[in-house]
């Protein structure tokens, strides 16, 4: 063999590559290449993350990382890989599972699979395991794209190698590659600056291998099998990746003196010595090379160990980041920038003026995953109950609830202030808040009320999907309702027109042979006390007492609704058909949001919880005086399969773009009139320990508050920090003595005049109201919402008058015509708030009687003397108590326009008495009924309604004229 010169690299100072010439043959080393075992750097990365793992369980059963294996089909060389891997995660901590698949898939069908792991928040990585041993047509490169980048733990998806080609290292990297570039870090030899050469393109390692090493700062050769003069080429390199596939292929005379040698090929030589008459080779000719190199990994033992680690150690990473995504609550939310004009427009004008925020782009922007976002077109969405088992260890934010005074029939800015205000705290002072309201009715935005999306440059957008039918949870509700109502009313034919026996058999009836009790009704059976499940074991005193209901028509409860104001619908005959055989009977309509699965919806937690309180729901009593459920009719899972998407709560915006979570929709003066638990309990975990849930109660505080707080806060078991109280100098004026205030008529001028007299002789509703929020130890901030007629002094004598009567502060806000920006010191007075020490408390305990209650809730929150019950009323407190309703909060039926039970009478005035006309029970929504004077259920259409200026412009597709 000829002498030749050659270039050798040895270590030096500093593990720099320092070049001298030799003149031994082809470079050979006087002592063999130091070998890198893969082997050992790979147990100490393991070691590393089994010791992360372990920081991250101790946080939380959703802390530990969890890695998902997809396989089609069974390959046995595939499965050896995987038991490799899955061994490696479980050694670590890492939750591992081995999803086997049916070389039948087709692609849609494992791109659904991929779809549903990408959505599990469990699942931090996942791998496909190649190749697809499939019977089918799969195109591999849309399988591993269709991996969720941010769980892509292989970094094969096509923005983990776009990022890796950019220099952004922060993706996923290959894992192999990875490997091999912690390999060479390891060896001490330093990168920046060397000659690298890599033998071979390939997706998964060579061209990879060459990013990262180019962003190591080598200087990168890539060659292939159309490289010319390869053996020059790679014999220039200090460092050399190999990854072509052939076995053996790189000799020793390819390597350069002292070089870093990484071989990354695995193929199978024959090798008579060997039992299993095979060894395994790398692509480097390990014999020669080891007489050249300064380093070298083996095969086996080298660079395969590594992949798995970096596979384990990826999955880590995704875990932890998952987990900072999961501890972090600040947001990255970006406000929409308002154009204010003077004089203000309509409000629909400045609605139609803001662009809303892609929806999704707002969800993303609180915290919220794709998966637990339902899309109703870009402008409103629904979000998953699922979002509160991820967020589960989060502390609460701040709970704020948004009441007013008593209102004039103009209403006084409740919703408008509550909108301004979460404008202010989130889009001004960037704290995480979120606007929680109701879901308005059609029959005031198609009444005289109009839509109830706020006012000014304080709303929620769009106002048309607001106001009309948002994402159909009305309906459902209207559905639901209606659904029971038929079934009571055919229960009561049924029974009617047949024999106990004939009616059993249709109750349960033999189908193929078979006949057996629906789950439904095999809870009737328990309730009875009869514990048999053969239906043809029971007795005739048993089927007979199953399948008779025997319902009292003169005591049904329950009544049709329709989401609509329709005064002919307040007294209706039904079965008035032949066919009904003359079982008709007096009954009436109530407007949707009247309805008690309305109320169902807003105080339920959950499904089960929801499912639950539907199947207590009383619809009447039978003639003995026993309740009659909705699980007596057997209509329990037919309503909640209606509701299950109705207890969604719904994601909009507010016109600085803050986010605004809509749902449920009880009234004030027949219900509790709040939005729904779920929803308040899903923006308190999105806005973290330090942010802010702004909620509104319908009505006056002795209405709504009141119901908030000893019901809705009853149920949820949440504390609110603050009471924001709204008032205006023209309501309280009106309580002073003012002359009417009539909706579509001029304001006499002692409104638009200064009246400080006037002023001053209201002030005792404003202070019954301050008192009432601190009844509940709330600290009480008074918003005074501006309109363009008051006047410094008024305001001035406002503040005062509350500040005396025990408000934490009183506020003047111009949040209508300048939004968060005229609110900003009503939200600070909020913040100042709810950093006071918490000393919430409820009105009442549920011991207490019936009527006790009523007392209570009377003299505490109007100022009564004492509350009489009619006859009537006291028959039913009577009957309800012996049913088992008697512990249940109790749900004030009384006129909105007044403290006292009678709407003529303004101001606050005290002693009175309370006449309590009738009782009944919400059974499934969790309280007793007292209605107080004639509250009617279902509201009337005025002379001149909104709808005669509500259009559609066929030219646009524009709605005009809602307000």
């Amino acid at each position: 063999m000829a002498q030749a010169f050659a270039l050798l690299t040895v270590k030096t100072l500093g593990k720099k590559l320092v070049r001298f010439y030799s003149d031994q043959p082809y470079g050979k080393m006087s002592v063999e290449a130091k070998v890198i075992s893969g082997t050992a750097v790979a147990k100490n990365i393991r070691e590393e993350l089994r010791r992360e793992v372990s920081a991250l369980r101790e946080r939380g059963p959703q802390f530990v990382p969890g890695l998902r294996i997809v396989q089609v089909g069974g390959r046995e060389d595939s499965n050896v890989y995987i038991r490799m891997k899955i061994k490696a995660a479980t050694e670590i901590g890492i939750e591992a599972q081995h999803v086997k698949l049916p070389r039948s898939i087709t692609e849609i069908e494992l791109l659904d699979k991929l779809n549903e792991l990408n959505n599990d928040p469990q699942v931090h990585g996942i791998i496909v395991q190649m190749p697809l041993d499939c019977d089918t047509k799969i195109d591999s490169h849309r399988i591993t794209d269709a991996v969720s980048p941010s769980k892509d733990v292989d970094g094969l998806h096509t923005v983990n190698e776009g990022r890796l080609a950019t220099g952004d290292l922060n993706g996923f990297l290959p894992c192999t590659p990875w490997g091999c570039l912690e390999l060479i870090r390891r060896t001490g030899v330093e990168i920046a600056g060397a000659n690298a050469v890599v033998l071979g393109r390939s997706k998964i390692v060579g061209t990879p291998a060459a990013e990262l090493l180019k962003w190591a700062n080598a200087t990168v050769t890539v060659c292939h099998s159309k490289t010319r003069q390869l053996e020059q080429i790679t014999r220039s390199a200090d460092i050399l990746v190999v990854g072509i596939g052939v076995a053996e292929m790189v000799k020793g005379s390819w390597i350069k003196p002292g070089a870093v040698v990484i071989d990354c090929g695995i193929n199978v030589k024959p090798d008579s010595t060997k039992a299993s008459g095979t060894r395994l080779v790398g692509d480097v000719d390990y014999e020669q090379a080891k007489l050249v190199a300064g380093y070298i990994t083996p095969v086996p033992g080298g660079v395969g160990p590594m992949t798995v680690a970096m596979l384990m150690k990826n999955t880590v990473t995704s875990a932890a980041r998952a987990a900072v995504r999961l501890t972090r609550t600040n947001w990255n939310l970006q406000p929409l920038p308002l154009k204010l004009q003077q004089p203000v427009p309509s409000d629909i004008v400045i609605a139609r003026a803001q662009r809303p925020k892609d929806i999704s782009q707002l969800a993303a922007e609180i915290g919220l995953e794709p998966n637990e976002v339902s899309l109703y077109g870009n402008k409103k969405a629904k979000i998953a109950l699922s979002v509160l088992q991820r967020l589960g260890e989060r502390q609460l934010g701040n709970y704020v609830v948004v009441a007013g005074i008593t209102p004039t029939p103009l209403g006084e800015g409740k919703t408008t202030t509550l909108m301004g205000l979460v404008q202010a705290l989130g889009a001004h002072k960037e704290r995480n808040t979120i606007a929680a309201l109701r879901q308005p009715s059609q029959g005031p935005t198609f009444g005289i009320k109009g839509g109830a999306a706020g006012g000014g440059y304080s709303q929620v957008i769009p106002m048309e999907e607001f106001n009309l039918h948002l994402t159909g949870d009305i309906h459902a509700v209207s559905a639901a309702n209606n659904l029971l109502a038929a079934q009571l009313d055919t229960r009561i034919f049924h029974e009617a027109t047949q024999q106990s026996k004939a009616l059993y058999d249709r109750l349960v009836p033999r189908i193929k042979g078979q006949r057996k009790f629906s789950a439904i009704q095999l809870r009737r059976l328990q309730r009875l006390g009869i514990d048999k499940t053969d239906p043809d074991a029971l007795s005739e005193e048993e089927y007979t007492a199953f399948a008779r209901l025997n319902i009292d028509t003169d005591t049904i409860m329950w009544e049709r609704v329709v989401d609509m104001n329709d005064r002919y619908l307040r007294a209706i005959t039904i079965g008035e058909s032949s066919s009904e055989k003359g079982l008709s009977r007096k009954t009436r309509f109530s407007i949707a949001v009247a309805s008690e699965i309305m109320a169902v919806l807003a105080l339920s937690r959950c499904l089960a919880d929801m499912k639950e309180r539907l199947s207590k729901m009383v619809v009447a009593f039978d003639k003995s005086g026993q309740p009659v459920t909705a699980d007596d009719l057997g209509v329990t899972g037919a309503l909640a399969v209606l509701l299950k998407d109705a207890l969604e709560p719904n994601l909009m915006q507010s016109l600085e773009g803050t986010p605004v979570l809509v749902h449920a929709g009880p009234f004030a003066n027949i219900a509790h009139g709040c939005n729904s638990i779920i929803a308040d309990e899903i923006g308190l975990k999105l806005v973290g320990p330090d942010g802010f849930v702004c909620t509104e109660a319908g009505f006056g505080s002795d209405i709504g508050m009141e119901k908030f707080c000893n019901i809705k806060c009853r149920n949820s078991g949440r504390e609110p920090n603050a009471m924001v109280l709204v008032a205006t100098v023209r309501a309280i004026k009106m309580h002073g003595g003012g002359a009417p205030v009539t909706p579509g008529a001029p304001l006499n001028k002692q409104y638009t005049e200064e009246n400080l007299e006037l002023l001053e002789k209201g002030l005792p509703n404003l202070l019954q109201h301050i008192s009432n929020g601190r009844s509940f130890g709330m600290p009480v901030v008074v918003c005074i919402n501006k309109h363009m007629s008051d006047t410094k002094a008024e305001h001035e004598l406002l503040k005062q008058a509350a500040l005396k009567a025990g408000a934490f502060a009183a506020v003047v806000s111009t949040h209508w015509e300048q939004g968060g920006a005229g609110a900003v010191e009503l939200a600070e007075a909020v913040i100042a708030a709810c950093q006071q020490k918490k000393q919430f408390k409820l009105l009442y305990d549920l011991e207490l009687p019936l009527q006790d209650k009523m007392q209570k809730i009377a003299q505490t929150m109007y100022g009564a003397g004492k509350v009489v019950l009619s006859e009537q009323a006291q028959r039913k407190v009577e009957m309800l108590t012996q049913a088992g309703f008697g512990k249940l909060p109790v749900c004030m039926s009384k006129t909105s326009a007044s403290v006292t039970g009678d709407d003529k009478i303004k101001g606050a005035p005290k002693g009175f008495t309370l006449n309590v006309q009738d009782v009944y029970v919400s059974a499934g929504a969790g309280f007793v009924v007292a209605m107080c004077g004639e509250i009617t259920k279902m509201p009337g259409l005025a002379t001149r309604p909104a709808i005669y200026d509500i259009d559609l412009n066929t030219e646009t597709g524009q709605i005009e004229g809602l307000f």
